[in-house]
């Protein structure tokens, strides 16, 4: 009695294993452009919580600064002089005790370029500390790299700035103390600051500091 005999298996052509290779590395490169994608968005997700999170502390030492704002005897509170602003603000010194500061904010040249800079003097007990400080933060703020002092704080990349006052009812130009008059501070003061290009943030950003004694007076 005879058996049949086996089919022969067949086995794939060279063309046919060519198109399933290329199947396969079409859908490696899928996969690889789809995880790249995916990673680049939580790199500048990342980015962005970062940038927010800096520009957040940022905007909140400007609005403790400007809070702590006071007269140290007759010297003024708060000067601009369209490129740095010099604030005298309450303060403690290393041992707890009430002291003056003299602190500075103005967009200049740093290691890292152009920086919202923040320089912050120690603690004040007389006039004249007070006057060397106040010339100092001035002198610093006029400097060519005012990024590169040790009492300077390089605080986020910007371009550029501008302050602006609210006074008897209506918004100008930020101006220096002497314009103040007998008011040591404006009722508010608007920030606009050129945030510089970036992976995080980037444009124009305004912020509005309210005097925590201004109130409003309503008219009949």
């Amino acid at each position: 009695m005879r058996h049949p005999t086996p089919a022969r298996l067949r086995g794939f052509t060279l063309v046919e294993l060519l198109v399933a290779l290329a199947a396969m590395a079409l859908l490696a490169l899928i996969s690889w452009r789809g995880l790249d994608g995916m990673a680049r968005a939580q790199s500048q997700h990342r980015d962005r919580d970062e940038a927010v999170l800096v520009l957040q502390t940022a905007l909140a030492q400007w609005s403790a600064d400007l809070d702590a704002a006071t007269n140290f005897g007759n010297t003024p509170a708060l000067d601009w002089n369209g490129r740095a602003l010099r604030i005298t603000r309450q303060g403690i010194d290393a041992q707890g005790a009430p002291a003056a500061r003299v602190v500075a904010w103005t967009v200049g040249v740093s290691s890292q370029g152009n920086q919202w800079l923040r320089w912050q003097s120690p603690p004040l007990a007389t006039r004249a500390d007070w006057t060397q400080a106040w010339g100092a933060a001035a002198a610093w703020a006029e400097s060519a790299a005012p990024g590169a002092d040790a009492a300077a704080t390089r605080v986020l990349p910007a371009e550029g700035w501008s302050l602006g006052y609210f006074r008897n009812g209506a918004w100008s130009a930020a101006v220096q103390a002497q314009a103040l008059g007998a008011a040591p501070l404006p009722d508010a003061v608007r920030l606009q600051l050129q945030l510089a290009p970036g992976p995080g943030l980037a444009g124009l950003i305004t912020r509005d500091w309210l005097r925590p004694t201004w109130s409003l007076t309503k008219t009949s």
